[in-house]
């Protein structure tokens, strides 16, 4: 965690590495608070997932020190559930990066992904080599997000989807439409 301008402290959580892997523009325009996914079909669905994931289980949705939140504990396991398996490396460095925070905590825990669309699960383990990792992403994570101006276009295929797109495409809409 380092300080913003203002004095207040910056909070990165699993989202941030999520979105760190996704589009280096989302992570600037969602760290300026800039919340354009509220109401966003796909982040609905994604909330619509989570409450009706793994409902027997009582270790839901557990936020941690105020700091971040968990989807599932169960047992041994943090559990981290998706709808598909489209983002495997964005979704893989957001659970080591829960995982790197409960170490930090004195937990150690692997970790599950479960993609809810393919039924399948996948393992991820807090390796020292993938802690150094998570360590050195963090760094770049504050970088990116300390930058004056918003990092460019990716112009990836999944852009359409995003909750992002108009905003970051509003000039070449415009564009088209002249």
């Amino acid at each position: 965690m380092n300080s913003n301008k203002g004095g207040t402290t910056l909070r990165l959580g699993g989202i941030h590495f999520q979105y760190y892997f996704v589009c280096r523009r989302k992570l600037w325009l969602y760290s300026k608070n800039l919340g354009l996914e509220d109401g966003h079909a796909r982040v609905q669905d994604g909330k619509f997932l989570h409450e009706q994931s793994y409902k027997r289980t009582k270790e839901k949705e557990l936020l941690i020190d105020n700091h971040f939140k968990i989807d599932n504990l169960d047992g041994d396991y943090v559990r981290e559930v998706k709808l598909s398996s489209k983002m495997t490396k964005a979704d893989k460095y957001q659970l080591l990066y829960y995982l790197y925070q409960l170490k930090l905590r004195g937990l150690v825990r692997k970790g599950l992904v479960s993609y809810t669309k393919e039924r399948k699960t996948e393992e991820v383990i807090l390796t020292d080599r993938e802690e150094k990792k998570v360590r050195y992403i963090e760094a770049d994570i504050k970088k990116i997000i300390s930058l004056k101006k918003v990092p460019q276009v990716i112009h990836k295929p999944y852009c359409k989807k995003c909750a992002y797109y108009e905003f970051c495409y509003a000039n070449e809409v415009e564009d088209e439409i002249k």
